[in-house]
């Protein structure tokens, strides 16, 4: 695997920088869970939970080794120093500073393995007038701009469905930076400090935004703009049974086919004319007719649309069994369940078949065994 013989420190909690090091893991990379003494990561006690363990931290860490140490102890930081010889990549997802406080900082891996990759990722950056503010995903999204965007009719913003920041702009930068850093070390024989700050990244998600404020000077208005529900082209419109068709038509070859698809009067379809007279004619054929009639209407045809679906009914589809999404397994106290898929192609990816999440501190022993 491309990750052969890279060993991870991880002293990450919940979603951001655990995701990032299933991601090397599946790669072939060996990592390490630091954990603190009692409770541990704290996934550990999210539900749902199988007998006791926690379903949320067992897809995350699976195939993983656990060290819970306290790292107020000078004896235990003296010992991952040490160990720090033998590890290539440190993730850390503390506010800026603490690891320094704690005598863990970069500086201090750096000492012992000028090699060392260390990655922190944070919500607003090591530095600037908010280093050190708390936050979530969801105020982050709010923070940037985008969960405005999300406004509907009544101007108020919508939850979001996943937890963007969290893995669009935390997870997935570390890794790609990670990367990238190994392969600047291949060349340089050093290593550095990645600073992955999850809000900077944020701004990447609004690009479509920002080309209409920076190019034009008039900033979108929620709800009104192309990807956002102004078009009839993009929107979301409710079925005779009560559910929903997603459609997606921007480019005319499929607008113009999904015009003729659901019959829409000749003069609607020239949306330029007057989008909310299209909008409310789309509206009125999409209601004539239940979800399942949809699904075999759009059946074989470019048009860009979907009967939205649930999760359930969208792991079910046969195209997601046959591409062996969920091969994979983790192993539960009750039996086996499907492991999180992870965007490593099969071709970087380790099969791991079956796999369990660490117990805390279950691997407390190779660290002084090492040292």
């Amino acid at each position: 695997m491309p990750l052969s013989g890279i060993r991870v420190l991880d002293f990450s909690t919940l979603l951001p920088g655990p995701l990032a090091g299933l991601m090397l893991a599946q790669a072939g990379a060996e990592v390490i869970k630091v954990e603190r003494p009692g409770t541990g990561d704290d996934m550990r006690g999210y539900e749902p939970r199988v007998e006791g363990v926690s379903v949320g931290f067992s897809l995350l860490n699976r195939g993983k080794r656990s060290l819970m140490l306290d790292l107020r102890d000078p004896g235990v930081i003296r010992s991952l120093l040490s160990f720090a010889a033998e590890v290539d990549i440190v993730i850390e997802q503390f506010r800026p500073g603490v690891m320094d406080r704690l005598g863990l900082g970069y500086q201090a891996f750096r000492a012992v393995n000028p090699r060392i990759i260390y990655c922190s990722i944070t919500g607003y950056g090591a530095d600037g007038p908010k280093r050190d503010v708390a936050g979530h995903d969801l105020s982050y999204l709010a923070d940037v701009g985008l969960l405005a965007l999300s406004a509907g009719s009544d101007g108020m913003p919508g939850i979001p469905p996943t937890l963007i920041a969290d893995i669009g702009a935390g997870s997935f930068p570390a890794v790609v930076n990670i990367l990238l850093a190994l392969r600047a070390r291949d060349r340089t024989g050093e290593g550095c400090h990645l600073d992955i700050s999850m809000t900077d990244n944020l701004f990447a998600f609004a690009f479509w935004a920002l080309a209409a404020g920076f190019g034009t000077g008039r900033w979108p208005v929620p709800g009104q703009e192309l990807l956002t529900g102004g078009s009839p082209r993009y929107r979301i419109y409710r079925t005779a049974d009560d559910r929903f068709v997603a459609v997606a038509a921007l480019e005319d070859k499929f607008w113009h086919a999904f015009c003729h698809l659901i019959e829409l009067p000749f003069d609607l379809c020239d949306d330029r004319r007057a989008p909310a007279e299209t909008i409310a004619g789309v509206a009125r054929k999409i209601a004539a007719h239940p979800a399942a009639f949809w699904t075999d209407a759009f059946r074989g045809k470019d048009v860009c649309c979907s009967v939205v679906r649930t999760l359930d009914e969208a792991l079910t589809d046969d195209h997601y069994r046959q591409r062996d999404l969920f091969e994979d397994q983790v192993i539960m106290p009750s039996g086996l369940l499907p492991a999180l898929p992870v965007p490593i192609a099969a071709a970087f990816r380790r099969k791991l078949d079956a796999a369990a999440a660490p117990a805390a501190g279950e691997d407390n022993e190779l660290i002084f065994a090492q040292t």
